[in-house]
């Protein structure tokens, strides 16, 4: 199966109340663990690839690990770039395959953004690719993504039909309370995500597929393997998964997950490591890692997204 577009993927996923889970990649364990676990759950899949990750593993090879896991997997894929931040960057992965792009205008003016989306549509569009825009901003620091809190604002709901209408995007990323990273929350603040601005989003425009960015859960387990194994991360909240199984059940068709990958990975690494100290050989501990994050992307599948068995 070659790659697809999100277009039939985030139709079945609006009316069938899951989302689709969009994971972001750097390198071949990660695609393997990823496409394995989705290949056993019959799970459709958006992996995702920043400007960082780009760099740092080159266009060509990830391109290339992405069409390995379609002959593996035989299963719908998308393949993405997360946080485009220029018409440069996201010209340059549509004509170098990818089939969804995302332009993240939301650091300009309002009318900056809704030029620069245009912008990025009229080019993907005319070679039959998708593109993913951005309205509010989300707070955190993750890859290339650094926005503080004073900086973070909610998506107005009034501004979504005008800025859908005059772009022309084919799904829009809204702010209503994730943050990229793992440091999310502090201890004893309580997450809290605005399901009244997604309600208002939803009713505004109808059968319009939603994005979360900034999703993933910290989940404490990791958080406490590295530490246990000499790390010092502070403590983390994340989003509660029972919230972001409410939000799939709505409008929101695409839902990120970058942070919890990065965790399971390290911690896997730092117990294999602390365990056996004199080991050297990649393959013995981005093994352990790579099954860490297959069983973590299947707990995803199953219990945030629902999207198993909608391949």
């Amino acid at each position: 199966m070659p790659l697809v577009t999100t277009k039939e993927m985030f139709r079945k996923a609006y009316d069938g109340g899951y989302a689709v889970g969009a994971f972001n990649v750097n390198n071949m364990e990660i695609i393997q663990g990823i496409t394995e676990a989705a290949k056993e759950l019959n799970a459709p899949l958006i992996l995702q690839v920043s400007s960082g990750a780009r760099k740092y593993a080159n266009h060509t090879y990830l391109v290339k690990l992405v069409e390995a896991a379609l002959v593996e997997t035989d299963l719908p894929i998308a393949l993405h770039l997360d946080h485009g931040d220029t018409f440069e960057l996201c010209k340059s992965c549509i004509d170098g395959g990818f089939t969804s792009v995302m332009i993240d205008g939301s650091h300009h003016s309002y009318e900056d953004n809704v030029k620069l989306t245009k912008q990025v549509v009229e080019y993907a569009h005319a070679r039959g690719v998708v593109v993913e825009a951005e309205l509010g901003r989300l707070a955190g620091i993750e890859d290339a993504v650094n926005v503080s809190a004073e900086d973070a604002s909610y998506t107005d709901p009034e501004q979504v039909v005008d800025f859908v209408g005059r772009t022309g995007c084919d799904s829009l990323a809204i702010a209503i309370g994730t943050s990229h990273g793992a440091y999310k929350f502090k201890p004893g603040q309580k997450p809290q995500l605005r399901f009244d601005i997604l309600a208002e989003i939803e009713k505004r425009l109808p059968n319009f597929p939603i994005v979360l960015h900034g999703a993933s859960s910290v989940i404490p387990e990791y958080v406490a393997m590295i530490n246990q194994y000499g790390g010092n991360m502070p403590d983390a909240i994340g989003i509660p998964e029972e919230m972001l199984r409410q939000a799939a059940r709505s409008a929101v068709c695409k839902i990120n997950i970058d942070s919890d990958l990065r965790l399971a990975m390290t911690g896997t690494i730092r117990k294999y490591f602390s365990e056996n100290p004199s080991h050297f050989d990649p393959r013995q501990y981005l093994g352990p890692a790579r099954a860490a994050i297959k069983g973590m992307v299947a707990h995803k599948i199953k219990n945030v997204l629902g999207c198993d068995g909608k391949a």
